[in-house]
């Protein structure tokens, strides 16, 4: 889904898309879905994917150790 959303904003340019992908995933991904993207292959990640991701950083992070318990 990370790519298809990727390839859809690619048209605004790189930076941009990449910025739209970050706040897409902040507003719309539940911490289970932040979790799984970054265990991801990085290299089955289109680079404006894996750009959005490693610009999330502690998001990311704190979304491992998401317990819905």
């Amino acid at each position: 889904m990370a790519n298809q959303i990727a390839r859809n904003l690619a048209a605004q340019g790189e930076d941009a898309a990449v910025s739209a992908m970050v706040q897409h995933i902040v507003d719309f991904w539940d911490p289970r879905m932040k979790a799984a993207i970054l265990l991801a292959d990085p290299q089955g990640l289109d680079p404006i994917t894996a750009t959005a991701i490693s610009r999330l950083g502690v998001d990311c992070e704190a979304a491992l150790e998401w317990d819905p318990l």
